[in-house]
């Protein structure tokens, strides 16, 4: 798979690592990188923890295609990210996010697609900072956000563009649990493992019947 995530095996655990040396941002090789690695999971895994490199888990999609001339390549990484992020959210194998540092834009997104989230506690920042700069939010970011976070938030969160420190994430459902930066892997793993030991097809048949109308929302709306 792209050189941009690495795949490890911990027991019945798949754990990817993304890892682009600087921002982790969502370009089309970390979209391929990830989906490769939970292809590989779908048949080595009972369940999967996505990771971050230290400091930063995602860091939105790569500003330098967004504000680039190629349209094609702009058009490719989103519906690459979009339908990643649908992926994640619908998958029949539990994901975990061990949320290492900054989560904002696409990666706040990540986030919420997330079954359990476990995020470092540190001055680190998570949301959805579209509309600061000047960007609408797609239809897969506020869709999810109905459904993941909290109703006193949505608004600050989604329109207001309000970023939050990683406490105040979880309060707002962007996370499940901040803990000090050296436990979020054990706090990610021990998540995983208990996800990993529930009934495999009622997890995965009540979640789907959870959420398909949010993902139904998303491709009717596009």
């Amino acid at each position: 798979m792209p050189g941009r995530v690495t795949y490890a095996l911990d027991g019945e655990i798949a754990v990817l690592s993304m890892d682009d040396g600087k921002a982790n941002a969502l370009a089309p090789e970390m979209s391929e990188g990830l989906n490769a690695g939970l292809d590989r999971a779908a048949r080595e895994a009972k369940a999967v923890v996505i990771r971050g490199r230290p400091g930063v888990l995602c860091g939105g999609y790569d500003l330098r295609i967004i504000r680039g001339e190629d349209e094609a390549l702009r058009a490719r990484m989103r519906a690459l990210g979009t339908a990643l992020m649908l992926r994640i959210y619908m998958s029949p194998q539990p994901v975990v996010w061990a949320c290492t540092g900054h989560a904002v834009a696409a990666g706040a997104i990540l986030l919420m697609a997330g079954d359990i989230r476990i995020g470092a506690r540190g001055d680190f920042r998570i949301g959805l900072n579209e509309t600061a700069i000047g960007l609408p939010l797609p239809y897969v970011a506020t869709e999810l956000a109905k459904d993941r976070l909290a109703p006193t938030e949505r608004q600050k969160a989604v329109v207001m563009a309000k970023l939050y420190d990683p406490e105040a994430a979880v309060g707002a459902g962007y996370l499940d649990e901040a803990v000090a930066p050296d436990a979020v892997d054990a706090a990610a793993m021990d998540a995983a493992r208990g996800l990993a030991a529930l009934d495999a097809y009622a997890f995965a048949e009540t979640k789907r019947r959870m959420r398909a109308a949010t993902v139904e929302r998303v491709r009717v709306l596009g």
